[in-house]
């Protein structure tokens, strides 16, 4: 497993915040989601091959990943 940081944009509140944290923790595979408003990023763990698969969740709420 790697730890990757994600910068996103278009959260703007804790519903955003929490959209995203429901929908990466119910992907198998990926664990340990944590998420700054602040910051704008999202960290997660997984295999290299899930990267890809969290950017297409995040996009698909409508946020843009950086």
């Amino acid at each position: 497993m790697e730890k990757f940081t994600l910068k996103v944009e278009g959260m703007m509140c804790m519903h955003c915040v929490h959209s995203i944290e429901d929908a990466l923790n119910q992907q198998k595979g990926i664990s340990n989601v944590e998420i700054s408003l602040k910051e704008r990023l999202v960290s997660f763990e997984a295999d290299a091959a899930l990267k890809e698969k969290a950017i297409e969740i995040i996009e698909y709420l409508g946020f843009e990943v950086k």
